[in-house]
């Protein structure tokens, strides 16, 4: 257990990298891990696109920032990105999400998406989730159906030299955690 929530501790939102390429085993154990993930009603509502070819990652990595909003700029370090596009759920999932007015695809993506990191953690790589982005660009890009959407984009590869781990800024567990009533 306690190893458990030391890489918990660990994973990081990682902003500067080598240029060193991620070696296709631990990439695939990344991809594995996120297929892996539970989805309501096992409708596994994902495609994972890596994106690791040069020329390609650039101008899908300039979608994510522009001259105006530069802080995505460190998304052309990353020598890998995934790209985690949100499939159409099961039909009872369908329903479900009308019922109860849930968006299951994309909690389903969240968990897909955190399992991923927590595995490239693991694996000694680092990870930044990106939610801003230019999506009609880079799916015409990577030929995504006009009618799907991308979830978010997650950025892969290893640490910068120096990059270390910061003390994380959460809340205090007594300031979000109750028991049996609000």
């Amino acid at each position: 257990m306690k190893r458990f929530l030391n890489l918990v501790i660990t994973r990081q939102s990682v902003r500067r990298y080598k240029p060193d390429p991620v070696d296709p085993e631990q990439l695939k154990r990344c991809l594995e891990a996120a297929r892996l993930s539970p989805s309501a009603s096992n409708s596994q509502p994902w495609t994972f696109i890596v994106v690791n070819e040069p020329t390609l990652r650039e101008k899908v990595a300039r979608e994510t920032f522009s001259t105006i909003l530069s802080f995505n700029k460190f998304v052309l370090q990353a020598p890998a990105l995934v790209v985690f596009v949100i499939e159409k759920p099961k039909l009872i999932t369908r329903i479900g999400a009308n019922i109860k007015n849930k968006e299951y695809p994309l909690i389903d993506i969240g968990i897909a998406a955190e399992h991923f990191c927590l595995q490239a953690a693991e694996e000694g790589l680092g990870t930044c989730m990106l939610g801003w982005f230019n999506e009609k660009p880079i799916k015409s890009m990577l030929n995504i159906p006009a009618k799907k959407t991308i979830g978010l984009i997650i950025t892969l590869g290893h640490p910068a030299e120096g990059y270390r781990l910061r003390k994380k800024s959460r809340k205090d567990f007594d300031e979000v955690v109750r028991f049996n009533s609000y």
